[in-house]
Order: structure tokens, then sequence, then C-alpha cells
């Protein structure tokens, strides 16, 4: 089975970066070094150096001549912070997070920018089998596993590798039965932030015995800025004639119904929050939007990819669009935020954010008619996902 490399990239915008080279050290751990270094979006280095476990946790800053800040730290391969321009040049930060590494260990939401794994989303009652070996996950999300278990990819730290100013590497193997899951995994993450606004994120992965996976980013964005508001009159469009419906715990029925005549008929832009007070079963289910759809794949790019989603912040014109060579794309309107509190003492409240990850299908282990997420020893997992800012005035 093969999935390719995670994509983001970022339109060209017309400013410069200003501020002082950062010091690298290279090697296995290797970070920033400048303590007191502070980045755009106000992150101190300070605040995320410290051990875990034995291994070092530090800040990790791309930065490109055009003035776009990426900041992530290797603690769970987080995105704390993206520094982007509006239609009138004036930058914000646009993803949720947290200015220090203890508050991410301690937040009520944990998956604020993190790398998710091993498996993104649900598997039903934390069980699936594999040629007939039956195997038991976590049920940390009522009687169902979610996003790899109690200490999933987005709790541990990974070894990196500054490479340059501009790229950094992320490594670690997943142990056998790690969170329950079976086979040695070894997993391989590359971020490039180039100079045609290009923040480039590769995943690899290979297993040494059958598995499950379906790795995925979870940023929560807001267009207008973190902090800065609902999201609900940002524009969305999804490229889907279908979603898959679930039951009270979020768990696919494994139908494929389609969107027309339901508030989730995405196919054109429309507002988040457009339909949301729409008397619909599955709307009560998810508290909103938190539902996987099934992607229209047949116009792709001359990379292979399909365009998934499209955003559109009327206030600010930024401008995201979701590309991606997956199945599926799961959408989330933020409806379980609760108002942490989180960079620049701002409060995230109930809808102040979106999540469109691309993915396999929430349960596919259990679901026969889904695409297939099993990985055997042979292959080699990649997966491609862009997220493309531009401006519209």
């Amino acid at each position: 089975m093969s999935k390719s490399h995670i994509l983001i990239v970022l339109l060209p915008v017309l400013f410069g970066i200003s501020g002082c080279k950062d010091k690298i050290k290279k090697g296995n751990n290797s970070h920033m070094v400048d303590s007191e270094r502070i980045t755009f979006s106000k992150i101190k280095a300070s605040n995320f150096e410290t051990e875990i476990e034995g291994k070092k946790v530090g800040l990790y800053t791309l930065k490109n001549k055009n003035g776009i800040e990426a900041t992530f730290t290797n603690y769970g391969q987080r995105l704390i912070s993206l520094y982007v321009p509006d239609k009138d040049g004036n930058f914000d930060d646009i993803v949720l997070g947290f200015p220090s590494l203890h508050q991410y260990r301690t937040a009520r939401e944990k998956y604020f920018g993190a790398t998710i794994g091993r498996y993104g989303n649900r598997i039903a009652q934390g069980k699936f089998s594999i040629d007939t070996v039956m195997y038991t996950l976590a049920t940390n999300n009522g009687s169902n596993h979610l996003h790899g278990g109690n200490k999933g990819f987005e709790s541990v730290v990974w070894d990196g590798q500054q490479k340059s100013n501009n790229e950094i590497e992320f490594y670690r193997t997943s142990p056998h039965m790690e969170e329950g899951y079976p086979g040695n995994l070894s997993v391989k993450v590359t971020y490039r932030l180039t100079d045609e606004n290009e923040l480039i994120i590769n995943y690899k992965a290979q297993t040494d015995k059958k598995t499950v996976l379906n790795l995925t980013h979870h940023s929560f964005f807001n267009l207008k800025g973190h902090g800065n508001g609902t999201i609900n009159n940002h524009r969305l469009q999804i490229n889907a004639d279908r979603f898959t419906p679930v039951d009270k715990d979020l768990i696919p029925t494994g139908e494929l119904k389609k969107v027309e005549n339901t508030p989730f008929d995405f196919r054109t832009l429309k507002p988040i929050g457009q339909d949301l007070n729409s008397e619909n079963q599955q709307l009560k289910y998810g508290l909103g939007y938190d539902h996987n759809f099934v992607l229209n794949t047949g116009t792709k790019n001359s990379d292979g990819l399909s365009l998934a989603a499209k955003v559109v912040e009327p206030e600010t014109g930024r401008t995201m669009e979701v590309w991606t060579n997956e199945p599926g794309l799961q959408f989330y309107g933020g409806n379980f935020l609760k108002g942490e509190e989180g960079k620049l003492d701002k409060t995230y409240d109930f809808r102040g954010a979106f999540c469109l990850e691309t993915q396999h299908f929430p349960d596919s282990p259990n679901q026969a008619s889904f695409p297939s997420t099993v990985l055997s020893p042979h292959e080699t997992y990649k997966s491609t996902c862009i997220y493309k800012f531009s401006v519209i005035n």
C-alpha cells in the first residue's frame, strides 16, 4: 500500500524577513540553540528547551526570504505557529497553540499542531484484526480508540536534526506493540520551507510486521489569526459528493452518503456556520461538523494530487487550499474547544478554529468496504497533503 508525502505550500508574498540569523547545531536532537530567541509569533525558545525521558526537546524555526515563519517543537512534531500575511500585508499567526512546552503537556486539548499516529481518527472498540490475529488498543475516546491512544505520536519526543535554516528532519521507531499496534515502525518526517513559500512535509514509514497506519497533521486553523473569534464566517468548499455518516460515538456506519440536500454539501463555497442549526442527526452526534468526506479524485494535478478543499476568510482575504492523494478529509469545526488560554493570552473558544485532516477513513481496519490501511513489511508508507495559502482582495 502506498500513500505519498505531505506538502504544505504557501504562495509567494512580497515581504522580507526581519531579525538576525539563528544559530544552528546539527546532529541528533539538535535545534536552534539561542535560548533568548523570540519568534515573530512571540514564542520564546527557552520555554521549550528541556529533557523528557532522556531526550532533548527544543524549538525549531523555519524562515524564508519572503517573511513566512513556521515554528515547531520535536515534542509531538507540533507546528506551534505559522506566520503569514493578509491582503494588506499584515502578518498574523493562524494556528492555535501554547507558548510553552509545559502547557502542551498539561492542556485539555492535546492535539494542537501535532503529528497524529499510529492511527489518526477512531477505531471502534479499540480492536482490529490482521490475518485473523486480534489486536486490542487503548479506549481513550469513550469505548473507542482515538488518534493513536493514550500516548500517541503527539506525546513522544522525536529525534531531530536541523539540516539548514529552511529544513528539519524528525524520526523515531515506534516499537512493536506500542499502544497495542504490531510491528516495529520506522517513521521519518522532513519539513522544508522554500523561497517559493512551500512548507514541504514528507512522511515516510516502514514496518517489520503487518500493521495499520494512518498518519495525519492536526493543526487548528483560524485564518483571521489564532484566538480572533469564531470560524463560522469562513467560507468553505470541500470537493466531495459523499461523506461517511457516523453513529452516536462518531464511528462510521459504513455508508457513503450523498451530501446533496444535506448540511454536508460544501461542493461550492459557503459559510461554515450557514447550516449548523439545521435539524440533522449527524450534526447532533458531532456537536457540529466532525466528519470524514469521501473526496472526488477524478481531476489531478501534475503531481497526482486532487483539490480536497478551499477556505476563504473574507475580512483578511487569507485563502487556504488543501491538496492530497488521500481518499478522505476530516473536517472538524472546533466543537470541543472550551476556552483554554493559548499564545499571547488569547482564549480559544467554541468553534474558534477548524481542522482539515487528509486521511484514510476512520475505522478502516474494521470496514472491509473502505480503502485499506494495512501496511506490510515489503511496502513503504507515504502520504501527501498540501496546505496552499494565498490572499484575495
